[in-house]
């Protein structure tokens, strides 16, 4: 269409300059804008300078985190540690020639579980003495011997000799069957 055919169209020649708009964002939008990224890249920087120091007090390497080390046989802890909730583990062991401590404000619980998560056997070191439970309780020397026995049907006294350092001495309420009895030298045998 020429300009002939639009009657609407001002009949002004173009000897006025052309408009130019300026793109972009101007005045009180650009300063908030700056503003935001500003605080993004102190945000960032701070997170950043959190990171690095949360690494460094927690003794992070390419091992493990602090006195806890990875190995090709599990977990190794050197140190102290403290456990705020149980301790589920395979086996636990102090390095050879060292004690193993275990210590707690109120007990020490050791719990065999079955396969369905039942109870089986229980040894519970606390305060009021050491409680033990389960189907059988042994005690052997170190060189393997069996020095005690007892289960839910008898007792079993596997020592050489058993003496009873009681004043009343021992009370048998039903018959005592035995090869040998004797007193102490030089005393009397009552």
């Amino acid at each position: 269409m020429t300009q002939e055919q639009c009657p609407h169209r001002n009949n002004v020649q173009s000897t006025e300059k052309p408009q130019v708009y300026k793109v972009g964002i101007y005045g009180w939008r650009k300063r908030c804008l700056y503003f935001l990224v500003l605080l993004l890249m102190i945000l960032i920087v701070v997170n950043l300078a959190l990171t690095i120091w949360i690494l460094k007090v927690m003794n992070f390497t390419i091992d493990g985190m602090g006195h806890l080390r990875i190995t090709e046989r599990g977990l190794k802890l050197e140190g102290d540690s403290e456990f705020l909730q149980p301790l589920y583990a395979k086996e636990i062991q102090s390095r050879p020639g060292s004690p193993l401590f275990l210590q707690s404000s109120k007990n020490v619980s050791v719990n065999i579980l079955n396969e369905k998560k039942q109870l089986v056997s229980q040894l519970v070191a606390g305060s009021h003495g050491v409680h033990a439970r389960g189907k059988m309780l042994e005690v052997k020397s170190s060189a393997g011997k069996l020095l005690f026995s007892a289960d839910d049907n008898e007792v079993v006294v596997g020592a050489e000799r058993l003496r009873v350092m009681g004043a009343e001495g021992a009370v048998f309420s039903n018959s005592v069957e035995t090869p040998h009895v004797r007193a102490e030298p030089f005393k009397e045998l009552r």
